[in-house]
């Protein structure tokens, strides 16, 4: 199960705008009619209930959208660049990972068909006609086609699941995952049959239940022993765990507060989730016969367990019926710290660096890219831009003086105040 991938996106390019003018026969002193250029395509992501893994969407690696057409002559504008869709499994978080590494949460794919733009293509350049004015009659400038947005972004799938079944490797979670729901996953007599997730759906008096099947834990997964604890990140939307134990072990107590500490080194806060404490194997005759010593040793500890034969079916139903009104009586889980849909950045910012000053924002930075800078014509109608934006106003503000070095991401002029 692939549940954790690193893609690259980015934004198509923008077309050009287009110098021109009408020509034609008895119009001597035509007008401007460069079109613009289009705009780049978005790239998307979309949350597709028929796929389960991220192992489509990581083969591919790089997804680019269309670049938009060119502007031409006559007014004709440049065509749109085509956007780009990728599919990936409900319940898919999205980060953007920084150039130092950190991560930035962009969104949580929660539900069927829900969409989040993670690249935009850059906006395509006005042709001349575009900057006509009563002053300007035959303006000789246009704008390049802008740059499309980069990113590199991790995608980590957490499963969508009600109840998690969590506990020891070989007590039995996946034989229960089989006996509660429909669901047939892998089960085998020796420690760590179950390497990835599974789930099931159970119906209890018309309710559906999603149940997943955590692989087992063991002392010190916390440090990367067994299979570690990145899978318990597939926990961490289920309101109830299913904490099972294996009645055969000489301390099932012992053996839930070593899974319980394990739990508390996970993210997620899933050692303060509900648990529904249930023992295995009361088929066993040695199991059944130490019963009233397993419920002695649990109920000192505050536990009324659930006691059960996952391998029979035996408790099976009141265990469902524990999780159900569990279920009914946990609240909407909140959502995580940290993973508040991103705001919208301010249009731009003004700072002073040394003797240099930055302004920083899509619109501005994308501007001085765009205009043709090394002709006066292009710089003047850049500073006109800008004042309308309201950045001349910020950059005196600021204390910027005539002369000022001002840098616009990778572009740096002279303010001439």
């Amino acid at each position: 199960m692939i549940d954790r991938a690193r893609i690259v996106v980015k934004g198509g390019d923008g077309g050009n705008g287009c110098v021109s003018f009408r020509r034609e026969k008895f119009v001597p002193r035509g007008g401007p009619d460069g079109g613009d250029g289009g705009d780049g395509g978005n790239v998307h992501l979309v949350a597709d209930p028929r796929i389960r893994t991220l192992y489509t969407v990581a083969r591919q690696h790089r997804y680019e959208a269309g670049h938009g057409q060119h502007g031409r002559g006559k007014g004709q504008h440049g065509r749109r660049g085509e956007d780009v869709w990728i599919a990936v499994p409900v319940g898919t978080v999205v980060h953007r990972v920084e150039g130092d590494g950190t991560l930035v949460f962009l969104g949580d794919l929660d539900r069927p068909g829900k969409v989040l733009l993670v690249a935009h293509g850059g906006k395509g350049g006005l042709g001349n006609a575009a900057f006509a004015s009563p002053t300007n009659r035959a303006p000789r400038i246009a704008q390049r086609g802008g740059k499309g947005e980069e990113a590199v972004l991790q995608l980590d799938l957490k499963l969508l699941a009600d109840v998690g079944i969590i506990g020891l490797p070989n007590v039995g979670k996946s034989t229960l995952l089989a006996a509660l729901t429909r669901a047939r996953p892998k089960i085998a007599p020796y420690p760590f049959t179950t390497l990835e997730p599974n789930l099931g759906v159970a119906f209890v008096d018309d309710r559906e239940v999603v149940i997943a099947d955590i692989p087992g834990l063991i002392e010190g997964a916390h440090e990367g022993k067994g299979l570690g604890l990145d899978f318990l990140r597939h926990a961490e939307r289920t309101q109830v765990l299913v904490h099972l134990l294996d009645g055969s072990r000489p301390n099932p107590l012992a053996d839930m507060e070593l899974v319980n500490r394990e739990l508390s080194y996970a993210p997620g806060n899933l050692d303060q989730k509900a648990q529904i404490v249930a023992v295995n194997k009361i088929d066993l005759p040695d199991v059944r016969a130490r019963l009233p010593i397993v419920r002695k040793q649990l109920a000192a500890a505050g536990i009324a367990p659930v006691f059960i034969s996952a391998a029979t079916g035996e408790g099976t139903h009141d265990l469902l019926e524990a999780v159900v009104r569990h279920l009914n009586a946990a609240p909407t889980p909140p959502t995580p710290v940290g993973q508040e849909e991103v705001k919208p950045p301010r249009p731009f910012l003004v700072r002073r660096q040394g003797e240099e000053f930055v302004v920083e924002g899509r619109e501005p930075v994308a501007l001085a890219q765009m205009m043709p800078l090394e002709l006066p014509e292009g710089m003047a109608e850049f500073w006109r831009i800008l004042t309308r934006m309201g950045v001349t106003k910020a950059l005196r503000r600021a204390g910027a003086k005539p002369g000022a070095h001002v840098r616009f991401g990778p572009v740096e002029v002279e303010w001439p105040g």
